[in-house]
């Protein structure tokens, strides 16, 4: 077909800046997501799993006791032992249970996006929606062969676990620094599992108290 007079194709110029423009629109579409998944695992890391680091730490200098430690501290064993009594996030809400211990005393309970204050829902990016829980856990660390007391972090996204990794410790390393992939000795040369292929993982988060 022939153009008319009045007819214009356009240039090869005309057509590289159009690609151009769509390519600056695309990346910044890509761009975008990144931004705002960097977005939500800040938010999870200040509003979900450091506001329950500073709940025990606070917990501690208002009482001298460990949060989670016998019954009286809202624990499960009779005595205390300054060791987390291994309680699951999804029972943090039961009568005489974490949530009723704190505001005991005047603190005010970490608030969660699920019915339970110890989980939280997290849309990994490959994943899908995983509700995240948190244990308080007398846990073994099998790369320095002894115990710490750690929130052991249940069936977290990968990609979140690594974001939290660096955010924590300042660096990404699954075997070492107060936030690790469990079990701590799984990874050889400290890198995590490949999100993609390894949606979830478990981490444990190493709380220091006096």
């Amino acid at each position: 077909m022939r153009l008319t007079k009045n007819e214009k194709g356009f240039s090869l110029v005309e057509m590289a800046i159009v690609l151009i423009i769509i390519g600056l629109i695309l990346g910044m579409v890509f761009k975008g997501k990144d931004l705002i998944q960097s977005a939500r695992q800040k938010s999870f890391y200040n509003k979900f799993l450091k506001a329950w680091e500073l709940s025990v730490i606070s917990y501690y200098d208002r009482t001298g006791q460990l949060l989670g430690d016998g019954t009286i501290n809202g624990g499960t064993a009779a005595a205390p032992d300054f060791h987390f009594d291994n309680i699951s996030g999804a029972n943090f809400g039961n009568a005489n249970g974490i949530d009723a211990t704190l505001k005991k005393v005047g603190l005010e309970v970490p608030v969660s996006n699920t019915a339970n204050s110890g989980q939280y829902a997290y849309n990994g990016a490959y994943s899908g929606v995983r509700t995240v829980t948190l244990y308080m856990q007398w846990l073994y660390s099998h790369g320095e062969s002894q115990y710490h007391n750690c929130l052991w972090i249940r069936s977290v996204p990968t990609d979140l676990a690594i974001a939290l990794d660096t955010l924590v410790d300042g660096s990404m390393d699954a075997r070492a620094g107060n936030f690790r992939q469990y079990h701590d000795n799984t990874s050889t040369d400290g890198s995590w599992p490949d999100a993609s292929t390894t949606p979830v993982v478990d981490a444990m988060y190493i709380i220091q108290v006096p």
